[in-house]
C-alpha cells in the first residue's frame, strides 16, 4: 500500500493522505487529525453525506471493513506512515516580522 501525504495547517488538522490500494485505484482525503485529549493523532476516514427526503443529513462511511480489527490495523499502518514521512520531512515555520 502506497501513502503519500500533504500538508494540512488548518486547525487540529495536520494532513491529508492519499492512499493507493491496488495499482491505480486510490483512496482520497483521509484526514490525519490531533486527538488533543489523548496527545496523539487519529485518523479520520472519508464519509458521504447527503440530504435525504425527510430532510434529515444522512452519513454514509465510504470505506467498509470486515471487522474492527481490520479498520484498526488501516488505521494503524496509516499512522505509522505518517510518524515517519513526518520524522523525514520536518514542517517548517516561517515567521515574519
Amino acid at each position: 500500500m502506497n501513502i503519500k501525504f500533504r500538508d494540512v495547517s488548518q486547525g487540529v488538522v495536520l494532513a491529508r493522505a492519499v492512499v493507493e490500494i491496488i495499482p491505480g485505484i486510490y483512496i482520497n482525503e483521509i484526514t490525519v487529525l490531533i486527538d488533543t485529549v489523548n496527545d496523539d493523532i487519529r485518523i479520520e476516514l472519508p464519509t458521504k453525506s447527503f440530504k435525504g427526503k425527510d430532510g434529515r443529513a444522512h452519513h454514509m462511511n465510504i470505506l467498509m471493513f470486515v471487522s474492527e480489527d481490520k479498520q484498526t490495523l488501516f488505521e494503524l499502518e496509516i499512522k505509522e506512515a505518517y510518524r515517519t514521512w513526518r520524522h523525514d520531512c520536518k514542517k517548517v515555520l516561517v515567521y515574519e516580522s
